[in-house]
């Protein structure tokens, strides 16, 4: 079984995403407590039915030091959704510098983006300007919030209000 439930803090923010099993497990421990669950899905023992937790919160404020994004290969890749950022394919994918690293361009959010083999060979050593490059959007530093929202997808109705209501304040 690989579905998810959403942790909140004390505070609830949500701090991290965990199995459903240990949600559970979490909450019959009474280490915390159902917010939501999910509806169409139970547990069953012997003589029992338990609702499958979707969002749980802690029952003890935990203090998380700043989580970020850390800055990798497959993290660009999804900030950038797996396209291209000059022409929109999913193929052949690559990172590309806007400055080129020749250029005293840094390894940076900032300044990485997805590119396909074809126009990141084209783009080469070039600036934007010089080939003619137009990018979808400007790349980006991640938060935390956001990179939890794309792991849960559209699957996950249950911990939209949690996860919009603190992206507007980290915004």
């Amino acid at each position: 079984m690989k579905l998810k439930a959403l942790v909140l803090n004390l505070d609830y923010t949500p701090i991290t995403v965990c199995t459903v099993q240990r949600a559970f497990l979490l909450v019959f421990l009474n280490k915390a407590e159902l917010v939501k669950t999910n509806s169409s899905l139970t547990f069953h023992t012997v003589d029992r039915t338990f609702s499958m937790p979707s969002v749980i919160k802690l029952t003890r404020y935990v203090n998380i030091p700043y989580k970020g994004v850390v800055l990798s290969r497959e993290n660009v890749f999804k900030r950038d959704r797996f396209k291209c950022q000059y022409c929109g394919t999913s193929k052949e994918l690559t990172l590309d510098h806007l400055i080129p690293k020749a250029n005293g361009g840094k390894t940076s959010w900032n300044n990485l983006i997805t590119a396909c083999k074809k126009c990141n060979s084209q783009k080469g050593n070039s600036s934007l300007d010089e080939v003619g490059f137009q990018l979808a959007y400007r790349p980006f530093r991640p938060s935390y919030i956001m990179y939890l929202k794309d792991l849960s997808g559209n699957r996950y109705e249950e911990w939209k209000p949690f996860l919009e209501q603190k992206s507007s304040k980290v915004a």
